[in-house]
């Protein structure tokens, strides 16, 4: 009896610690969304948006190319602003589809980005990267890769991301070939491509056609883009010239206002909400001026600001608020909608970072986010990726996919025998119904430490950030690339090479 029981708890012991790979798909939910405003607040935004575009206007890159699109669709252009008539920028919009798949180098890993789907991509942009081993340092292309492999081996991710952290030991001209390169070759979840320039547009949807095939990717979306809008009410050359790359070539485009309420936007909700829609409105717009039905998604990316310090603040009911309020404007559009993520304005894995980063990612779940950019390794108010805050955030990621589940209501959730078969003053730990659905009837933590107080202790009293520390090295360490055809890797070495070849290193 006792060796049976010892064995027993060994094969739960190898379960527990064997590295295995799971891979859960993007969450579709069976729970309503959080609607905030009604109709007739939203009319009013709606309102406001259309006057913002008509008698104020927006500006454009001050090319042939952009005011001929706009003078022809019957807006207003002077120059590089362009005053958009009521409702010509909403009817354009509606070319736009209301969901899209992005293809993975895995079909299984595919995404349907749109409707109640969810799908969470880790961090975006840090220049500084942290964690227990060195501290806070400048990002280098071995970070980027460790971030890479973490997101490919995570569970609950279901996107590669894009720019994971900038790699600063790495010219500013190259580095995009040597991110997207990673991407390809040591994960085969979705990514992002380049957007700081045309040029490295242009390389992200060549190096993809060497993966999936030029037919394939002129008929299908495999790279998501993020094109910030320079608010208030700009769009800049750099980030138009990555947009219409990416537009003609049927990939989609991420179009954000990157507003810091106070100082990019006005400081109350309702106005913030108006210069929001104004601004997709009319970048969504010219994505169907460049290709009827291109995939876009409606973004926003607010935070507030510390009047005392000039600091962004992360993880406020401000920011939920102006979040609920844009899922509805964006889902009254029929596009897909991109907010959230695990958020904060810490300088390190400490209560502030939980409290904020939880806040950001409820609100993302319970306001309609399709696309959660940020969803692990954000700190330091996005100046910083941290490997263990990717690892705290992707376990966290568990219960949103949970929580969107909502309530399993059939006659075996319901457990109408079990509770017969216990009885009253009895208890369920033995009952048949617990021993089939133990396994699976509670999210489990990966990292998370419940163990008593005295074990604990024993232990050497290691603390949430040690933890994931610790799974850090354990997942690097067992860390197996995915298989890629030997000719496309050789295609894409030949093609990086070349690219990296034809133009001296620049740093700036």
């Amino acid at each position: 009896m006792s060796r049976r029981s010892s064995g027993g708890r060994s094969a739960r012991r190898e379960e527990r610690t064997s590295q295995q790979l799971e891979f859960s798909k993007f969450i579709e939910r069976k729970i309503p969304n959080f609607e905030l405003l009604n109709d007739e607040a939203l009319e009013i935004i709606e309102e406001g948006a259309e006057r913002i575009l008509s008698e104020i206007g927006v500006k454009f890159p001050d090319n042939e190319f952009a005011q001929k699109l706009w003078r022809d669709a019957g807006a207003d252009v002077k120059g590089d602003l362009v005053r958009i008539p009521k409702g010509l920028a909403r009817k354009l919009c509606s070319t736009a589809p209301s969901e899209f798949t992005q293809h993975a180098r895995s079909p299984d890993k595919n995404v349907t980005i749109g409707g109640k789907n969810l799908v969470c991509a880790p961090v975006y942009g840090p220049p500084f990267v942290r964690d227990l081993e060195k501290g806070r340092r400048y990002a280098e292309m071995s970070d980027f890769e460790k971030f890479v492999k973490l997101g490919y081996m995570s569970k609950w991710l279901h996107h590669s991301g894009g720019t994971l952290c900038e790699p600063t030991d790495v010219p500013v001209n190259k580095r995009h070939l040597d991110m997207i390169y990673a991407h390809i070759t040591l994960s085969d979840k979705p990514f992002m491509g380049s957007v700081t320039a045309p040029e490295r547009a242009k390389d992200s949807v060549k190096m993809c056609e060497i993966v999936f095939g030029k037919n394939f990717v002129e008929k299908n979306s495999v790279l998501t883009s993020l094109i910030n809008i320079n608010s208030p009410l700009v769009l800049d050359e750099t980030m138009m010239g990555a947009l219409e790359v990416y537009a003609k070539s049927n990939q989609a485009c991420i179009v954000s206002p990157f507003i810091v309420g106070g100082a990019m936007a006005p400081v109350t909700v309702a106005g913030t909400l108006t210069q929001i829609l104004a601004e997709v409105l009319a970048a969504v717009a010219y994505t169907q001026l460049i290709k009827i039905g291109a995939p876009v998604i409606f973004g926003t990316f607010v935070a507030s600001i510390d009047m005392n310090s000039g600091a962004p603040t992360f993880g406020t009911p401000e920011s939920s608020k102006v979040l609920f309020g844009a899922g509805q404007l964006a889902r009254r559009l029929n596009l897909p909608f991109r907010s959230g993520g695990g958020l904060c304005g810490s300088k390190i894995t400490d209560a502030q970072a939980a409290y904020e980063s939880s806040n950001s990612m409820q609100a993302g779940l319970l306001g309609g986010v399709n696309f959660m950019l940020h969803a692990c390794g954000w700190l330091e108010g996005g100046l910083v990726a941290s490997l263990e805050k990717f690892i705290m955030d992707a376990d966290q990621l568990g219960i949103l996919h949970s929580i969107a589940s909502g309530i399993d209501l059939s006659a075996e959730s319901l457990a109408f025998e079990a509770i017969k078969e216990v009885g009253p003053g009895g208890h369920f730990l033995g009952c048949s119904h617990t021993q089939s659905n133990f396994k699976n009837a509670f999210w489990r933590s990966e990292i998370l430490n419940y163990k008593p107080f005295e074990t604990w202790l024993e232990e050497g009293e290691i603390d949430l950030t040690e933890n994931a520390n610790k799974r850090v090295n354990q997942l690097l360490k067992s860390y197996v690339k995915p298989e890629l055809d030997i000719s496309k890797k050789e295609e894409l070495d030949a093609f990086v090479k070349q690219k990296k070849d034809s133009m001296p290193d620049a740093f700036v």
